[in-house]
């Protein structure tokens, strides 16, 4: 079983996949963090995140990149929504991410587009949204708690940009799938969030 979940920075799709993971016992990946190792590679060497061939050559990161907890920050979430609009790097990181989704017993991927290029075949594909407000001051909570002092406005800019590029890219913009079932965290606890979001998978799968 492939379990797609997509959706906007802070949403708490990233929150839900894991649960969902856990909860039927499948391995998961979190996409966004090829995206951030790639625009952490850039910025690492100094270059321009908007250069079409300067983020094609940092798809070419290694492996332990991704366990470097400053993919998590800002700005280096910036630097992955900048890059991710070259479909060269999206296409270096497609079989990446394709390969994972198609292993043996299935698996849960939370990105911006796997219900609708990743795994467009996946038996349930979540869409998990929230208001600019509300994720900003998640992510105003999350950065306060690593003891990283920024504004609140600051954040909800920075989404807000980064939620136009991600949906108005040309290459596999950000948007739910025609057979998405959308789960709105606006006004969910994290319990209330995964609760939701198990009793969809549940419901779709009979």
């Amino acid at each position: 079983m492939i379990i797609a979940v997509d959706g906007p920075t802070a949403s708490g799709k990233g929150t839900i996949a894991k649960a969902l993971a856990a909860h039927f016992g499948l391995p998961h990946l979190d996409t966004g963090l090829l995206y951030r190792a790639v625009g952490r590679q850039v910025q690492l060497a100094g270059g321009d995140p908007d250069d079409p061939a300067t983020a094609l050559a940092a798809c070419d990161f290694a492996d332990s990149l991704l366990e470097d907890e400053i993919l998590r920050s800002e700005e280096v979430g910036g630097y992955a929504s900048r890059v991710s609009v070259h479909p060269d790097v999206r296409h270096a990181l497609f079989q990446r991410q394709r390969a994972f989704a198609t292993q043996p017993g299935g698996a849960v991927l939370d990105g911006r587009d796997i219900g609708t290029v990743i795994a467009p075949e996946a038996e349930v594909k979540l869409y998990v949204t929230a208001s600019v407000q509300e994720r900003a001051r998640r992510r105003w909570l999350e950065m306060t708690g690593r003891e990283i002092d920024i504004p609140l406005a600051e954040i909800e800019r920075d989404i807000a940009a980064r939620d136009a590029r991600d949906i108005n890219r040309t290459d596999a913009p950000l948007r739910a799938a025609a057979d998405a079932l959308v789960i709105d965290t606006t006004h969910f606890g994290r319990d209330a969030a995964i609760e939701a979001a198990i009793e969809a998978v549940v419901a779709r799968i009979g």
